[in-house]
């Protein structure tokens, strides 16, 4: 447990943790009671094999903290947390943005809402409203719904009012916008070389469009904006500042304070209060379990102790810290007096999204998929192989990693390869490469966005289970369009 102090209410109230295991650990109990803002759950803390499981966690913390807000970073596609272990049941931003339907992107969102709505879960952390205007972009990509603004602005909108109507707060992410960069946040600082007349007009619509459609929360982002000064916006003035000048009164929450953008720079004490100096209202310390990591606590206590530090010695205002914890409260309060609408949600006949260049059929008998996906999307964690799960329900798969690619597959088995990131110049487009000199007849499917491939190639844009569902279906006798 944090020191003793008249603060202690005030601290907690803008410090949003994530925790190890799921169960509430005794450190967490003792934190909630004294007014900790809530938690933000990952996929460690869900046990898929126990329906009842998160339900009852999420009882469980809101008996300690009654106004507890209880996140999770559920974006559909690709990055899922609600389901980890099986991989998306609905369509991820890329593809969604591909089909072009806003009725249909609502849809997901009310999805994901009633989904996080029924297991106790009040703010979803989506969606991702950033425009992937640079394709070597290594954490966006996918993630977002495209690389034009007034695309991503109104699908922006379209999944906010869906995650909304469900009664659980939306959270576009990540202001002012992390899709022209080319370092992943979560491992460095990276830097938007634009100029603000130009980030304005390129990054800046979608997040105007989610305060338009009334999204309770807007996610910072770690980037360095030269023109707005050397502090990434989730600790500058100025970039908040923007923020509230575009209209919105809502919740601003830091992307997580452990991210290696903040953490290896200030630290994540000093991010927290330089963050609250900047105008954040809710500090999102992180996954503890990022890198195998262990210290949720330890993780809590620095952050709660550099605020308090701060407090004490006059360099945080006290009314800062209070102003943070009344928007809180009012974000609580919404989520108490919002309830699902009830509208319908149909999700039945969802066009594909496939892109598909040349004939990618498969003839009959065994498959061998080799995975040449070679990292972890931090902003995903580990996924499920969504892809082999659907060609195994009518064919005899034998999986692979990049490792064992070309090793003593019988030439009477298709071969099928797996990418996300095959640009010139990628390891990935190396083991391709490298595959199709033993096996030339191979397929690829591609879980990224389209790249010019030499070989037969089904672009998904993610790595949801429709996209996975739709792949097999084209290479067990589906017909291929260019």
């Amino acid at each position: 447990m944090a020191e003793n102090t008249d603060y202690a209410g005030a601290i907690n109230a803008v410090i949003w943790p994530g925790f190890l295991g799921t169960t509430v650990p005794e450190w967490l109990e003792a934190e909630l009671r004294r007014g900790l803002a809530g938690v933000v759950l990952f996929a460690n803390n869900i046990d898929p094999g126990d329906p009842e499981q998160l339900p009852a966690l999420c009882r469980r913390i809101r008996k300690l903290n009654p106004h507890a807000i209880i996140g999770v970073d559920e974006e559909g596609g690709t990055v899922t947390r609600l389901e980890a272990a099986t991989g998306s049941s609905v369509p991820g931003a890329a593809e969604l943005g591909r089909i072009d339907r806003q009725d249909i992107t609502t849809d997901v969102g009310a999805t994901l809402g009633r989904r996080a709505q029924q297991a106790g879960i009040n703010l979803l952390l989506a969606p991702v409203a950033d425009v992937n205007t640079n394709p070597r972009n290594p954490v966006i990509g996918i993630r977002s719904f495209g690389s034009e603004p007034d695309l991503v602005a109104r699908h922006t909108a379209a999944m906010t009012r869906g995650i909304q109507s469900a009664g659980v707060g939306a959270c576009a992410k990540h202001f002012p916008g992390h899709g022209d960069t080319v370092t992943d946040s979560h491992v460095d600082l990276p830097r938007v070389d634009l100029g603000l007349v130009e980030l304005q007009a390129a990054h800046i619509p979608p997040f105007a469009a989610a305060i338009e459609a009334g999204t309770t929360a807007i996610m910072t982002a770690h980037i360095v904006v030269p023109e707005l000064g050397d502090l990434p916006a989730t600790l500058n003035p100025k970039a908040i500042g923007m923020l509230r000048e575009l209209g919105f009164e809502g919740l601003v929450i830091t992307d997580a304070l452990d991210m290696g953008a903040v953490r290896h720079t200030y630290g994540s004490g000093e991010g927290a209060v330089l963050a609250m100096l900047a105008g954040t209202d809710l500090l999102c310390v992180g996954s503890p379990a990022n890198d195998g990591g262990t210290a949720d606590h330890e993780d809590y206590l620095e952050v709660f102790k550099a605020l308090e530090t701060a407090l004490l010695s006059g360099r945080l205002p006290l009314e800062r810290l209070l102003e943070a914890g009344r928007r809180k409260a009012a974000f609580a309060s919404w989520t108490q007096e919002a309830h699902d609408d009830g509208g319908p949600v149909g999700l039945d006949a969802i066009p594909s999204a496939l892109q598909t260049n040349g004939d990618v059929r498969l003839p009959d008998g065994e498959v061998t998929v080799i995975d040449l996906r070679d990292h972890i999307n931090m902003a995903a964690g580990v996924m499920p192989d969504v892809f082999s799960a659907a060609l195994a329900e009518y064919r005899t798969v034998q999986y692979r990693k990049a490792v064992d690619a070309g090793t003593g597959i019988p030439p009477s088995s298709s071969v099928v390869a797996i990418v996300d990131r095959a640009e010139e110049g990628s390891a990935q487009r190396a083991a391709l490469a490298a595959l199709i000199q033993e096996r030339p007849d191979a397929v690829c499917i591609n879980a990224g966005l389209p790249v010019n491939l030499d070989l037969p190639v089904v672009n998904c844009f993610g790595a949801s289970r429709p996209a996975a569902a739709a792949a097999a279906s084209e290479l067990l006798g589906g017909t291929g369009t260019t």
